[in-house]
């Protein structure tokens, strides 16, 4: 299958003109006087973010992740699969062994989708998310797009899991007389499909988290914590460290916690760094030292 670095080459092309970008989005430290203020009491990774190292010796980069706070760590479908060549039952051995667990994992849902689910419900995964499915031709086109939600999301149900879908930026923007992400929400089955709210993706698609957050209260599940660069303008491919964007982290995963917000995944797509492994470190710095607005 194609892994994510072939889904995300199929982004489509950047909108002409710069950004408008609603008043929340500034740029944010995270760290605020009020130390009695909540943060995060726990946080994972979107394993995607060390897509260059991890095939090299996943167990190794694995267990630099402890070191650095994350708790949790969210898989994808690689050249080596969804359990980097160890099986599902090693791999969730792995895991246990390091003090890891493995609450999601995104998936090709074209393929042996079924089998997929079933083993990710023996070790516990809690969702299988779809990481893209493109911009779409028609409003037909997302109509099937739903129909193939919710039958995935029944599938995830018969064996005791859940179904998301993680947006991109297409998602949020304006299609014959619709938006896309509010089609979804209108045309599945909430019980059955689920949503990753990426907040890099929002941003970039021009609309506000908080709003979204707001609207669909208790339908977005997991996110994706990826700054975007200041003054990136139009720029689609513009992540950068946690703390050095332009996206208020404070205010918009405060009000995802009161939504509903169950799983928070710190991403990162391009880096600052020569090695992934110093921007996820850095992205655990900055989450253990976040406190809400």
């Amino acid at each position: 299958m194609k892994d994510r670095r072939q889904f995300m080459q199929m982004t489509t092309a950047a909108v002409a003109g710069s950004l408008l970008l609603p008043q929340w989005a500034c740029h944010s430290s995270g760290k605020l006087s009020n130390v009695d203020m909540d943060g995060l009491t726990s946080f994972g990774i979107q394993l995607y973010t060390l897509k260059d190292i991890l095939p090299t010796d996943p167990k190794a980069v694995i267990k630099q992740l402890v070191d650095f706070g994350y708790t949790q760590i969210e898989g994808y479908e690689g050249p080596q699969g969804l359990y980097w060549g160890m099986g599902h039952s090693d791999f969730k051995r792995f895991l246990d062994d390091i003090g890891m667990s493995m609450p999601a994992a995104h998936c090709n849902i074209y393929e042996d989708f079924e089998q997929k689910v079933i083993e990710a419900a023996s070790i516990n995964v809690e969702y299988l998310v779809c990481p893209w499915v493109g911009p779409q031709k028609s409003v037909d086109g997302w109509a099937e797009i739903c129909k193939l939600f919710n039958k995935c999301g029944a599938i995830c149900k018969k064996h005791g899991i859940k179904f998301a879908y993680h947006n991109h930026a297409y998602t949020f923007k304006a299609f014959t007389g619709m938006i896309p992400i509010d089609y979804l929400m209108e045309h599945t089955d909430p019980e059955l499909v689920h949503h990753e709210m990426d907040i890099y993706w929002v941003v970039t698609g021009g609309a506000d988290p908080v709003d979204y957050l707001t609207k669909y209260s208790g339908r977005f599940r997991l996110c994706h914590i990826k700054d975007r660069m200041v003054d990136a303008g139009d720029e689609q491919h513009a992540s950068c460290d946690l703390g050095t964007g332009m996206i208020d982290f404070p205010q918009v995963l405060k009000v995802a916690k009161e939504q509903g917000m169950k799983y928070f995944l710190m991403e990162q797509e391009r880096y600052d760094h020569s090695s992934p492994i110093k921007s996820a470190e850095i992205g655990a710095s900055y989450l253990k030292g976040l406190r809400f607005n």
